[in-house]
């Protein structure tokens, strides 16, 4: 499953992930992981959270970012959830038609290795045009 927190900037996308993942190392029997831009997150979320500084990996577009992924998938199968802050600082310059695209790769990603999303994006809603966007248990 993906679950997509839109909004504006200043919209509480970040407030409400953070309750997400708090709720989530609770209630979750896999690890959680959060991959953020810089370490503001450190003091928020629980400890037993696995926090990724994204900038210390270089990671610049979309392609990084599914094959960083896929890498953390392979090094720890335990993984459950994993939760993207800030889209649009991790891969600067995306698109909304590559923000899409990734919350699809995601979908199926997540299908195919029994792993659930959660990406904060500060974009407009009514922006996004995915095919399948009125399905509530999509986003």
């Amino acid at each position: 499953m993906v679950q997509v927190i839109m909004g504006l900037k200043g919209s509480g996308k970040t407030k409400q992930l953070v309750k997400d993942i708090n709720e989530a190392v609770q209630s979750e029997t896999g690890s959680v992981v959060c991959v953020e831009f810089g370490k503001k997150l450190t003091y928020d979320i629980d400890y037993r959270v696995r926090l990724i500084d994204a900038k210390e990996y270089n990671i610049t577009n979309v392609p990084l970012l599914k094959g960083f992924l896929s890498g953390l998938h392979a090094g720890n199968f335990d993984i459950s959830h994993i939760f993207i802050d800030s889209f649009y600082k991790l891969v600067d310059g995306a698109s909304v038609p590559e923000v899409e695209d990734f919350v699809l790769w995601c979908e199926s990603f997540g299908k195919a290795n029994d792993l659930s999303f959660t990406i904060a994006v500060s974009e407009d809603p009514e922006k996004l045009i995915v095919a399948y966007k009125d399905d509530a248990t999509a986003f």
